[in-house]
C-alpha cells in the first residue's frame, strides 16, 4: 500500500521556490509572504494557490489559521540582519526578526498537538556567526525548547548551478533520527562544525550530524545560460570602460588573460565595496570561472551583475536579464516571471535555489519522514 504524500507548509515563500524543489510528490497545505510582487508571483506559477497561499505579515497569522498537520515547516526568513553582507543586527534586527513570527506559529501548532515532525530553516551561512554566534545558538534553544533536535548543513548552490550561492540549512526533527542518516557529510563544513562545538551542554546533546552525500559533478557553467547575444541589448563603449576603470589591478590581469586567449571567454562582474589603504573604494571584480557570483535583490541597482563578455580582442558588458538569473536559480523556462526586471530580479535574488532544495528532499528530508512513519505506525 502505497504511503500518502509528505505535506509542507512554506514560510516566506516567496516565488514558490522550495515548493518547485520538493516536488510534485509533495503536498503543499500553506503558503505565505508579505510582498506583494512574490505574491503575485506564486499565484502566476501555482494553479491552487488560492486554495492555500495567504498573502500579508506573518505576525498576523495564528495556528489556527494553517490547517491539517503537515509533515515538514519551511522557513526561509529575511536574512539582511545577519548577512555578512548587511547590518549583523541578528535575529533581533528588524527584518530577521521576522523569524519570531515564524516561530510563535510553531508554538502554537505545538500547543495545539499539530507541530510538524521536521522543520527547515533555511539562511544566509552568517546565521552560524551572527552575534558571535549567540543567533545560532538562540536558534538552537529554540528549537530545543519545543521537543527538537537539529543540525546544520552548508550548502552552495555551485555544486548544482554555475552560481556561487553558500546557503544554511538547519534541519530539525521530533523523532529519532534513523543511523543511515547520521555521519560525515561535504556539506558540514568548518564553519558548521565550529557553530556546533559552540554550542553549550544541553545544545549539544541535541545536535544531530546530518549525513547527505555530495551531487553528481555539475556539467553547465554559465556561458550555457546565457541568452543569445542578438538579443540582448549591450552597453555602450563608455559604459563598458566605466565598468573597466573600476577593476583594481589584479582584476584588470584577469581580463587581459582573458584577452590573450584568443576565443570566447564569457565571464562575470560584481560590484563591491573594497578598504584600499583604509578608504572604501568601489570596484568592479570579474571572475572567468563559468560561475555567476551570488545573486542579490537589485536594490538600487548596484547589485546587479554585469556579464562581460570577451572575444576577437573586444571587451563587451551588459547587465544579467531577469531570465538568466531564473536560470541561475534552477527555474525552468516555463517559469512565470515579473514583467517589471526590478521584480524578477527581486523575486530571484531572495529565492532558494530549486535543486538544493530537490537534493536536500530526496537524500535527507524524504527518508527521514518515511521513517518516522514507519515508526509512528509500529
Amino acid at each position: 500500500m502505497s504511503r500518502p504524500a509528505p505535506s509542507f507548509y512554506e514560510f516566506f515563500a516567496g516565488g514558490g521556490m522550495a515548493r518547485l524543489g520538493l516536488g510534485a510528490g509533495w503536498r503543499c497545505l500553506f503558503a505565505n509572504d508579505i510582498d506583494p510582487a512574490k505574491a503575485a508571483t506564486y499565484r502566476a506559477n501555482f494553479a491552487d494557490a488560492a486554495r492555500h497561499f495567504r498573502e500579508g505579515d506573518i505576525w498576523q497569522l495564528a495556528a489556527d489559521d494553517l490547517p491539517g498537520l503537515a509533515d515538514l515547516a519551511w522557513a526561509s526568513s529575511p536574512c539582511q540582519d545577519v548577512s555578512l553582507a548587511g547590518t549583523r543586527a541578528g535575529l533581533a534586527g528588524g527584518r530577521s526578526s521576522a523569524f519570531f513570527g515564524f516561530w510563535r506559529l510553531i508554538e502554537g501548532l505545538t500547543a495545539q498537538g499539530r507541530a510538524p515532525r521536521t522543520l527547515v530553516v533555511e539562511n544566509v551561512s552568517g546565521l552560524l556567526t551572527s552575534n558571535d554566534g549567540r543567533d545560532f545558538i538562540a536558534l538552537g534553544a529554540a528549537l530545543a525548547a519545543q521537543g527538537y533536535s537539529f543540525g546544520a548543513l552548508e550548502i552552495d548552490a555551485v555544486r548544482f548551478l554555475p552560481q556561487s550561492r553558500p546557503r544554511l540549512f538547519v534541519i530539525a526533527t521530533r523523532d529519532p533520527p534513523p543511523p543511515a542518516l547520521v555521519g560525515e557529510s561535504p556539506f558540514q563544513t568548518r564553519a558548521v562544525k565550529a557553530a556546533a562545538a559552540r554550542l553549550p551542554a544541553a545544545l549539544a546533546d541535541r545536535w544531530i550530524w546530518w549525513r547527505m552525500p555530495a551531487p553528481p559533478a555539475r556539467n553547465t557553467d554559465l556561458a550555457a545560460l546565457l541568452e543569445d547575444d542578438a538579443a540582448v541589448a549591450w552597453h555602450p563603449p563608455e559604459r563598458t570602460a566605466r565598468w573597466l576603470a573600476l577593476m583594481a589591478p589584479l582584476h584588470l590581469a584577469r581580463l587581459e588573460a582573458a584577452r590573450a586567449r584568443g576565443e570566447r571567454v564569457v565571464g562575470a562582474v560584481y560590484r563591491r565595496m573594497r578598504v584600499e589603504a583604509g578608504v572604501k573604494v568601489q570596484r568592479a571584480e570579474v571572475r572567468f570561472d563559468g560561475v555567476a557570483g551570488c545573486l542579490r535583490t537589485p536594490r538600487g541597482g548596484s547589485s546587479r551583475q554585469v556579464i562581460v563578455v570577451v572575444e576577437s580582442g573586444q571587451v563587451r558588458t551588459r547587465l544579467l536579464s531577469p531570465r538568466e538569473a531564473a536560470r541561475l536559480m534552477g527555474l525552468s523556462e516555463r517559469y512565470v516571471l515579473p514583467k517589471a526586471a526590478t521584480s524578477a530580479l527581486q523575486v530571484a535574488g531572495d529565492g532558494v535555489a530549486v535543486p538544493v532544495v530537490a537534493w536536500l528532499a530526496h537524500e535527507l528530508l524524504e527518508p527521514l519522514l518515511d521513517r518516522a512513519r514507519v515508526v509512528a505506525a509500529e
